[in-house]
């Protein structure tokens, strides 16, 4: 290492010169693959939403005719005017953030409050505890035993159906378990020194300290719950009651008949089907893309910091 000894105080210790990091030829060739991978999967992964907004925008002439790709043809707002106009929509989204919000909560208070049990070695049990979460994983009690329950328990056609029986996701209990246990202990003691019980420890000094883990399960729990249809379709009788996700379900499936969505084909019965499935499902997606934004920052730093120790 070359040192530079020119015009140096008398006494002082030689400063080594720095020099810039050389990147390798095997560097520089794996960034530039990178780079071509990496766009080529955000092109693949964007494709189909840019499409499906072209669709929901377009002419239904054009949409039949296959001439739609990724820019809108006959550009028209009416199917979005006529799908706004059906009241059961506007219902159904009411109902999706409702279940959302509310199954979020209690997903998020339940699974805190099991995680943080989990990451207290010196319990005793603990790992009974833990066997039980992860048998839940691998074996279900299956879909009719599963019915039986929701409906005995008196659920059915209320958001406890859709909130309780998926409250607590193992794989995030999982990781917001080994999140908990890389927290310095030495913390819960100052804490429990200066008087402080196990809820107020929890609530005072870990929960702050976890806002990346907790917003990225936040995330997580409100994607599932609000793209989840089929607890609702299985145990809501009536419609309005349903997620705008089961709407959208019987537009694709072509079960959604005039009493149904009676607003739209009595409008215009012109639109097609193809446009009203595009246009529901921007709709639909449209919330999660907003949101997404503002708690992405905190999903990396969050998902890392609950699965690498050290």
């Amino acid at each position: 290492m070359t040192v530079d000894t020119a015009e140096r105080p008398t006494g002082s210790a030689p400063r080594p010169r720095r020099r810039g990091i050389q990147e390798t030829r095997g560097y520089r060739v794996f960034r530039v693959v990178n780079g071509i991978i990496l766009t080529l999967v955000v092109v693949v992964t964007l494709y189909p939403f840019v499409n499906i907004v072209a669709r929901s925008l377009s002419d239904e002439a054009y949409i039949i005719a296959g001439q739609v790709n990724l820019v809108p043809r006959g550009f028209t707002l009416d199917t979005y005017q006529l799908l706004m106009s059906d009241p059961l929509f506007w219902t159904n989204y009411r109902n999706t953030v409702f279940y959302t919000v509310t199954a979020t909560i209690i997903s998020i208070v339940m699974t805190t409050c099991y995680a943080y049990v989990l990451s207290k070695k010196q319990l005793k049990g603990r790992g009974v505890l833990v066997g039980i979460a992860v048998f839940t994983m691998f074996f279900t009690g299956g879909l009719i035993p599963n019915y039986v329950l929701v409906t005995s328990l008196g659920l059915k056609n209320s958001v406890w159906a859709i909130a309780l029986p998926n409250a607590i996701n193992v794989f995030n209990l999982l990781v917001m378990k080994a999140f908990f246990e890389s927290l310095p202990t030495e913390l819960e003691e100052a804490a429990a020194v200066d008087g402080l019980n196990t809820y107020g420890i929890l609530l005072r000094i870990v929960l702050p300290l976890s806002k990346a883990i907790v917003a990225t399960m936040v995330l997580f729990y409100a994607v599932a719950f609000w793209n989840s249809w089929f607890a609702a379709f299985l145990y809501m009788d009536r419609q309005e009651l349903w997620p705008v996700t089961v709407y959208l379900r019987n537009l694709i499936a072509g079960a959604t008949g005039a009493e149904n969505v009676g607003a739209i084909t009595e409008a215009n019965e012109v639109q097609a089907e193809a446009t009203l499935k595009a246009v529901t499902i921007v709709l639909t997606t449209l919330p999660i893309l907003l949101v997404y934004p503002f708690v992405q920052r905190y999903f990396v730093r969050g998902i890392m910091l609950g699965a690498v120790k050290g």
